[in-house]
């Protein structure tokens, strides 16, 4: 069963967006902080009923958006009597995690790497990929393991990227154990490029 994690509420970049991760009651299940954690592969659907195909992304980041934090004045009434008699007036805390897309799905099912033309929409779904729509996502028409948006990963020019990549390279080694060696090779080198890039 697919899990949906939540909607997305805005965009940085033509691949780089934000999800605000369900809060308890609005769906069930609920998501766990297990089901958005950094490197967590998802799927966002693109429209009505996911008609044109899914965007597929990682999830780079994480934010918790608090109000109530520096806000130390008097209240006149406690919270609990606000949030029965004025509940517009309060401010609900959120988690929201960033996603960079790596590639899409198109509407007959065949996955592509690399940039995509179509951009998700506000309110757009976010759900969970299983490792079998992961190992399907990884995998070019000739059925070797495919990578083609490192690039585009280390292009952004964050600090969290290599160790990004560090965490797919680990989960890609258990779903494709024939190519161990490539992707203990790029480990390799995407730990370098972590050691040594911050030093300048």
């Amino acid at each position: 069963m697919t899990l949906s994690i939540g909607k997305i509420v805005k965009s940085n970049t033509h691949i780089d967006y934000v999800c605000q991760v369900y809060n308890p009651g609005e769906i069930d299940p609920c998501p766990e902080p297990a089901d958005y954690s950094f490197g967590t592969f998802v799927a966002i659907g693109l429209g009505e009923g996911e008609a044109g195909g899914r965007l597929v992304g990682v999830i780079y980041n994480t934010l918790l958006m608090n109000p109530d934090f520096g806000n130390l004045g008097p209240r006149l009434s406690p919270r609990q009597d606000l949030e029965i008699f004025t509940p517009d007036y309060l401010a609900e805390t959120a988690t929201l995690v960033g996603i960079i897309a790596l590639g899409w799905i198109d509407a007959g099912g065949m996955c592509h790497q690399g940039v995509p033309a179509l951009a998700a929409t506000v309110n757009d779904r976010v759900t969970r990929m299983e490792d079998d729509q992961l190992a399907a996502f990884h995998c070019d028409s000739a059925g070797r393991l495919s990578l083609k948006y490192v690039p585009v990963v280390l292009s952004q020019n964050n600090p969290l990227a290599p160790p990004l990549l560090i965490n797919v390279v680990d989960r890609l080694m258990a779903l494709f154990p024939a190519q161990r060696g490539q992707l203990d090779l790029l480990r390799t080198n995407l730990a370098w490029k972590s050691i040594v890039q911050p030093a300048g």
